[in-house]
């Protein structure tokens, strides 16, 4: 018995010791982070990152608009917007480019609507109207070229697509194909067409966003709001079949 006794003493030493040894196991079974992985739980940070970047535009405005502000917004260290964008140029410019590219489509599903040239004009311009209505902030930055660069493929690219679908549509309102290589070469009329155009919805567009139509709006008969207006101007501007 006392030999038992002494032999069971002297295992019960060996049995505690076991979960020392699993314990210096734990740091070794931890996952290392593989190269390149982001410590954060955003999915694409980039595409985080420009979503920040547009809350915090239409919300504060493109002066509260800084890379810093994007980083806090968006959780994340304030060099991640540098990394994914260089500067805020940069940052600005991808986030144009979205601008642009929603723009576009607004205007090309709203043209879809109609089917005579004249119509499918008015819901263009319509559209235009309202996605500035609807996304100030986003809208005044596609225009300020001094805080974006134009050079970039992406916005460049953005860019150039929602002035070829303008002039696409005022060459449809003329009979008159103004695509692809039509479009590199217009004539004088032409180019003074779509620029007319432009000028007459942006123009309506910046006076309305600044609050520069009160005046008018409120002199209106009852009823009558700004879609009503924008219509009756395009409607007043719209070239007229020759009287025979």
């Amino acid at each position: 018995m006392a030999r038992t006794s002494r032999e069971t003493r002297t295992n019960r030493p060996a049995e505690k010791r076991r979960p020392a040894r699993v314990a210096t196991e734990r740091p070794a079974s931890r996952r290392r982070r593989p190269a390149g992985e982001t410590p954060y739980h955003h999915g694409d940070l980039h595409d985080a990152l420009l979503a920040a970047a547009e809350r915090v535009l239409e919300r504060d405005g493109l002066v509260g608009l800084t890379l810093r502000a994007v980083a806090r917004e968006a959780g994340v260290s304030h060099a991640a917007p540098t990394h994914h964008f260089g500067d805020l140029t940069g940052l600005l410019s991808e986030l144009a480019a979205i601008g642009f590219r929603r723009f576009n489509e607004a205007m090309v599903v709203a043209g879809k609507t109609e089917t005579h040239p004249l119509m499918k004009a008015l819901a263009r311009a319509k559209a235009y109207v309202a996605y500035a209505q609807a996304s100030p902030g986003m809208y005044g930055l596609m225009f300020r070229n001094e805080r974006i660069d134009m050079t970039r493929p992406s916005l460049h690219e953005a860019a150039t697509a929602s002035f070829a679908g303008l002039a696409s549509a005022i060459g449809a309102g003329r009979n008159e194909n103004l695509t692809g290589e039509a479009l590199e070469a217009l004539s004088l009329d032409q180019a003074a067409a779509i620029a007319r155009a432009w000028s007459l919805v942006h123009g309506f567009t910046s006076l309305l966003l600044d609050g520069r139509l009160k005046d008018i709006l409120h002199r209106l008969p009852e009823g009558t709001g700004v879609d009503q207006l924008l219509d009756a101007m395009l409607r007043s501007t719209a070239p007229r079949p020759p009287v025979v």
